[in-house]
């Protein structure tokens, strides 16, 4: 089983979607996230992982190959960013405006809320958890994890032991780095690095 869990939000994606929500769309990196992937590379490389796990979206496959260039990621579905369906590229201001009662309910942390014309909340949190017991499976003692701000707050809410409605409690900046110690398959936060934030990001 593994021993340590280190998870990595991807760089910053393209400026004209930086602030808007952005799970399914597709988005790359820009020229400035990719500069600072590349710096996060001795950060990540001295926690010596011997395996990468990666969100199928570009944005984490460009991270993961400035992070870890020697090491090929496998790719798990299961790591993709929840589809906020009809919102996406829309600012949270955006959307309240338009739908108020929906993003009430989405702020009330409803399990049952589905995105409209996206996921549903449930759903989403099951996904990541089944992604988390699998990584804690793994066979490697460090396993590198590139992946979004949901994703991740989500696994250190199941990993640490704490309730799922707290997860938006975490403010996941792009590149943070959140290391998690495991034991018989719980987590105890080993080490958190938030870089400075420089804008808004929902993505």
């Amino acid at each position: 089983m593994a021993e340590r869990l280190v998870l990595l939000r991807h760089a910053r994606i393209v400026a004209d979607h930086v602030g808007q929500l952005i799970g399914a769309t597709d988005v790359a990196l820009d020229p400035a996230g990719l500069r600072q992937a590349a710096e996060a590379a001795d950060r990540v490389r001295r926690w010596s992982p011997e395996a990468c796990y990666c969100s199928p979206m570009q944005r984490c496959r460009q991270t993961a190959a400035a992070v870890t260039p020697d090491l090929a990621p496998s790719i798990d579905r299961d790591l993709r960013e929840i589809d906020f369906g009809r919102w996406e590229k829309r600012t949270f201001s955006e959307a309240a405006a338009m739908e108020p009662a929906l993003v009430q309910r989405w702020a009330d942390f409803d399990m049952g809320f589905t995105f409209p014309g996206g996921e549903n909340v449930g759903e989403f949190m099951g996904r990541v958890r089944a992604a988390a017991e699998r990584l804690v499976r793994a066979q490697q003692q460090t396993v590198l994890v590139v992946a979004h701000g949901g994703v991740i707050r989500t696994m250190i809410c199941h990993l640490l032991g704490i309730e799922l409605r707290k997860y938006l409690a975490f403010d996941v900046p792009y590149l943070t780095m959140v290391v998690i110690d495991l034991f018989d398959g719980r987590g105890v936060l080993s080490a958190l690095w938030p870089p400075e934030r420089k804008e808004d990001d929902r993505g």
